[in-house]
């Protein structure tokens, strides 16, 4: 009676084994995988901050300070002129001012509506007159938009080295 039991537990337990070899044979979902346009250094986009948790950060800043930072956020503008500069959204109807780490590349003028992803120094900054005038120039605006610029502005700025654009 004892060989009889023991060959059925014998039994069950080769058959618990297989039925779990089975499960652990089969294959992983696989991410989605994201193609990029590189532009700047290389970057990669992990551990890139959403937009309006990057906005948060902006709002406890002053005028000066700056932050090392890789945001991922939709393009609003490209500068028309040459693609030296572009805004992104930032929610809530704010904007971030990207410019290029010492002029070293440009983006496409294309790009409006699109994701990326840039990494580089987050600071805040007052805009003078003339240069929120030439935004404006560049941007296409009529002599009539440029002439009403005529006060300084606290903007939300970054300074890219590297830029990733979501194809």
């Amino acid at each position: 009676m004892k060989s009889i039991t023991l060959i059925i537990i014998c039994v069950f337990m080769l058959n618990s084994c297989k039925n779990k070899d089975d499960k652990q044979q089969e294959k992983p979902v696989e991410a989605e995988k994201v193609e990029y346009a590189s532009f700047g250094n290389v970057i990669i986009a992990d551990d890139a901050i959403e937009a309006a948790s990057m906005a948060s950060h902006y709002k406890t800043m002053n005028v000066g300070d700056s932050i090392n930072s890789k945001m991922i956020a939709t393009v609003n503008k490209v500068c028309q002129a040459k693609g030296c500069w572009m805004t992104l959204n930032l929610g809530d109807d704010k904007e971030v001012m990207v410019k290029f780490k010492d002029y070293g590349f440009f983006m496409p003028k294309d790009i409006g509506g699109k994701e990326v992803v840039i990494n580089g120094k987050a600071y805040v900054k007052e805009v003078s007159v003339d240069e929120q005038r030439h935004y404006a120039e560049d941007e296409g605006k009529t002599a009539e938009e440029i002439a009403s610029i005529t006060e300084p502005k606290r903007t939300y700025s970054f300074e890219a080295d590297g830029v990733l654009l979501k194809q």
